[in-house]
């Protein structure tokens, strides 16, 4: 099972936010869901996502997203920023745990699997051995602290999409499209 694990330096860490846009960047975490978890008539059952979070006021926090388990979700904004604002103060939602926990601890709880970090200057795509049970690493739209980088890259390589720089939206999507391959 694929698992994508994304870095949002500014995504706040608690529930009292009415736009996603203005949470630190929730928005860019919310369209990274959307294209980890849903296809256009249904969900990936097949994926786990995780989110840390590094914003204010209590990082980090973990919020890790079980296709298989996710339920009573849609895939527009509005429902999305209440389950992360709900999730984000505490209260359960099918399929979405949230707890304390850092970049590296989710790292290295994934030790033994394959775990390619997204960077332009990576082995292509098209000349990686790819599989559907890797975990693919990415950063918001300010990219990987370094050192957080380094740390992943003791347990894994850099894989490039292009020489050119995507949203990290469309990184999610364009290595689904490449497991769907498989």
């Amino acid at each position: 099972m694929p698992e994508f694990v994304l870095y949002s330096r500014k995504g706040r860490t608690v529930g009292k936010f009415k736009e996603l846009r203005t949470a630190g960047r929730l928005d860019l975490v919310y369209q990274c869901i959307l294209m980890g978890m849903f296809t256009s008539h249904g969900k990936r059952k097949d994926t786990l996502f995780h989110v840390i979070l590094g914003g204010a006021p209590q990082p980090p926090v973990h919020i890790r997203i079980d296709g298989a388990e996710l339920h009573d979700v849609r895939t527009d904004e509005a429902t999305w920023s209440r389950i992360l604002s709900n999730v984000l103060s505490g209260e359960a939602h099918p399929g979405i745990t949230v707890q304390k926990g850092s970049f590296q601890s989710v790292i290295k709880g994934l030790e033994g699997r394959r775990i390619w970090v997204l960077e332009e200057r990576g082995v292509h795509v098209g000349d990686a051995e790819l599989s559907r049970d890797d975990v693919f690493v990415l950063g918001d739209q300010v990219g990987l602290p370094k050192k957080d980088e380094s740390f992943a890259l003791r347990y894994g390589e850099k894989l490039s999409l292009g020489r050119k720089r995507y949203l990290a939206a469309a990184c999610v999507s364009n290595v689904h499209f490449v497991l769907d391959q498989l």
